[in-house]
Order: structure tokens, then sequence, then C-alpha cells
């Protein structure tokens, strides 16, 4: 496969794959964005492929270059300094060249730091929104926010342990006091994991010992809102006098009011049963 993504551990070595492992020897370059950070890797598993740096900052540069050696055949794995490339890490530009110039593409399924620390929060975890780091800048950062203030799905948000107190700030102002989860150094030493309220996690921030490492934030959802009663009935009503099935009619007021199925059922039970 010419183009491999490697997943690699976000804290313990042992972690490691021993299909991520074959695929790192057999390949003919390793890129990564930290060359140290993936030597430490590449010689506690007897890795000799040559590394060459790929990150945030020379990605764009490099893409077309490294595209131009897997259209010739060569086969390049792609790390980052820790989980999966491309999700929050450099990654993406040369996955979606390499598809868009129709070179064979594969992607390891392995470590991510998001996935243990949904678990390990407690909340719901069907569905989720991934969203990854928030904008630096406060404006920015409020207006993102302001977008997911009525989404129902867990969020989970990366964090830099020196911009926890203001993005945890940013939270608590803009989506309120819900239920949390900071987990941080996910499969290291020191992993822990802190729920409660956001405002006593941004108290711990703010006065408890110094919180470091690699974080993720895990908040509650938007507590779903009633479906308006009126609406949805309409709705039914429009769709049933269009001759669709029943079944169909459940799914679709289901799908759009967020109405649950058995409420739809016995609505249109209810109004056969009046003649309507």
């Amino acid at each position: 496969m010419p183009l491999t993504v490697v997943p690699t551990p976000v804290g313990n070595l042992e972690d490691m794959t021993l299909r991520a492992i074959r695929v790192l020897r057999k390949a003919d370059v390793i890129l990564c964005e930290d060359t140290r950070t993936t030597s430490v890797l590449t010689r506690r598993y007897a890795i000799r492929t040559p590394l060459v740096s790929y990150h945030a900052h020379n990605e764009r540069s490099r893409t077309e270059s490294f595209l131009r050696r897997l259209l010739a055949g060569e086969n390049i794995a792609l790390v980052s300094d820790a989980g999966t490339p491309g999700i929050s890490d450099p990654g993406a530009c040369i996955i979606a060249e390499a598809i868009g110039a129709g070179v064979p593409v594969d992607v390891l399924p392995g470590p991510t730091a998001f996935v243990p620390a949904l678990l390990l929060s407690g909340l719901p975890v069907h569905p989720f929104l991934f969203f990854g780091f928030l904008p630096d800048k406060a404006g920015e950062r409020r207006a993102a926010l302001e977008k997911l203030r009525n989404v129902t799905q867990t969020l989970i948000f990366y964090v830099s342990p020196h911009k926890l107190e203001e993005q945890l700030e940013s939270i608590v102002s803009t989506l309120g006091n819900r239920k949390a989860a900071l987990a941080r150094e996910i499969s290291k030493i020191y992993q822990e994991c802190i729920r409660g309220a956001s405002e006593e996690i941004l108290t711990r921030a703010k006065t408890g010992d110094a919180l470091r490492g690699e974080m993720i934030l895990v908040v509650e959802g938007a507590s779903p809102s009633e479906p308006d009663e009126d609406e949805w009935q309409s709705a039914t009503e429009r769709l049933r006098s269009e001759e669709i099935s029943e079944k169909d009619i459940v799914k679709t007021i289901n799908q759009l009011y967020g109405v649950p199925k058995n409420r739809v059922k016995e609505y249109l039970f209810s109004e056969k049963n009046t003649g309507r």
C-alpha cells in the first residue's frame, strides 16, 4: 500500500500494534511531525526506516514532492507524535491529495486519545461530537461555542494545558454549568479523569495543583428541547394526506422533530379512530 496512515501510542509505548510495527519496517520512508519524538519509538521496535519531518508548518510545501513519490510506487508511512494522524495532527492534506490522485491509501486502526476520554467521562457516548481544539481568540472561541449551545450530543474538546482555564471559562459562560470530565495523560503513568460540573473543574484548574499534560475535555450535551406539538402533528397530517405509509411517517417525524416513534404511532392511531 503506497500510503499507510499509522497510529502511534498516545502514552505507553506498549500500545503499539504488531501490524503497525510491520508496516513501519517495510515502508520506504516514514513521515513524522518530529523526528526526535518518532525516533524514540523506532529505536524501541528496531525500525530502521528513514524518518522525514512532515508537520503543520511544512506539510503544504512537502505534500507535492511526496505525492510524486507515491505515484512512482514508493511505500510511505505517515505518523504523528502521538495518536492517529490527520485528526488534530498533520496528515489530512496528503491523505486527501493521495486519494484525489488515485493513490491507494490505508488507515490502520489504533490509538487515539478522545475515545478513552469519552468512555472514562461516564457521559452518554451515543451520539457524540468531536470538535478538537477550540479557537485561541476569545471572540472566535465564543462564536464557536454559541453554535454548539443547542447541540444535544456529548461534546469532546482537545485542550492545551496553558489554555485550560480560559477555555473552561468560555465553556461555562457560554454553555452553562454542565456535567463534564477532564481526562489527562491518557495511557501514561499519571493518567487521571476529573469528573464533575464544569464550574468545579474550572475551580480545580484555578486553585488546585497545576494540571499538566495532554488533556481532553468531555462536556454534557444540551438538554433536548420538547418538540412543538402543533408543528409535528401538522407535518404528520401533511404526510398522511400525501398517502405516505404510516411506517415512513413515523420514521420521518422521528428524524425531523425528535418525537419518539411510539408517540407518533399513538397519534396516528388516535386520529384514525376519530375518523380524521
